[in-house]
């Protein structure tokens, strides 16, 4: 931890700004995507265009960041059903996954979005339902302007290293454990 101000740049002798960059926001903690969500703010204000791909919520959430996005232009594509908890049917989870992940690398390949968010995508690599090289591959092969942000739990070894910026958020303490469920405008 940095207890005295910082007195030189850590990026002057670095070679200056990239024509994209790929974040990565893991960890058990609560805000991965909200954090996605102030990027996607952020490259609306910048006039991008953006799309947003959401793996495992579905678009019966109605969530606030779906409405938001939506207002100020952004695609918006739900490709879950939801929680695998609640799942009736596990297989056409996987199926949707897969779907989902064809559209999202189509998204990217076509180099129309500044930016694109694909929330949730660890959990379709970690639990087996897409193969985790093409993922890579599409995110290491992205045409020079598309930026993109992933989020979810558990980001594996081969997400962290095609990354160039990866910030982990610990939990420290979350309503959720005490029985709180989740609150609208603060959750989603």
């Amino acid at each position: 931890m940095t207890t005295e101000p910082i007195e030189e740049n850590p990026a002057a002798d670095k070679s200056g700004y990239a024509k994209s960059i790929v974040v990565l926001n893991t960890g058990d903690g609560k805000g991965k995507s909200s954090a996605a969500f102030g990027v996607m703010v952020r490259g609306v204000a910048r006039g991008w265009n953006i799309a947003v791909i959401q793996f495992i919520k579905s678009g019966e959430w109605n969530v606030g960041e779906e409405k938001v996005g939506r207002q100020l232009g952004v695609d918006w594509h739900n490709e879950g059903e939801g929680f695998t908890w609640n799942s009736d049917d596990i297989e056409k989870d996987k199926e949707l996954a897969r779907e989902g992940w064809d559209k999202a690398a189509a998204i990217i390949e076509a180099g129309q979005h500044e930016l694109v968010i694909l929330d949730e995508l660890t959990y379709l690599i970690n639990w087996g339902w897409i193969e985790p090289e093409p993922v890579y591959e599409a995110i290491r092969n992205r045409p020079e302007r598309v930026n993109l942000v992933i989020t979810g739990r558990d980001a594996p070894q081969g997400l962290i290293d095609v990354a160039d910026t990866v910030s982990e958020v610990k939990k420290v303490k979350h309503a959720f454990d005490e029985g709180i469920l989740a609150k609208r405008g603060i959750d989603y």
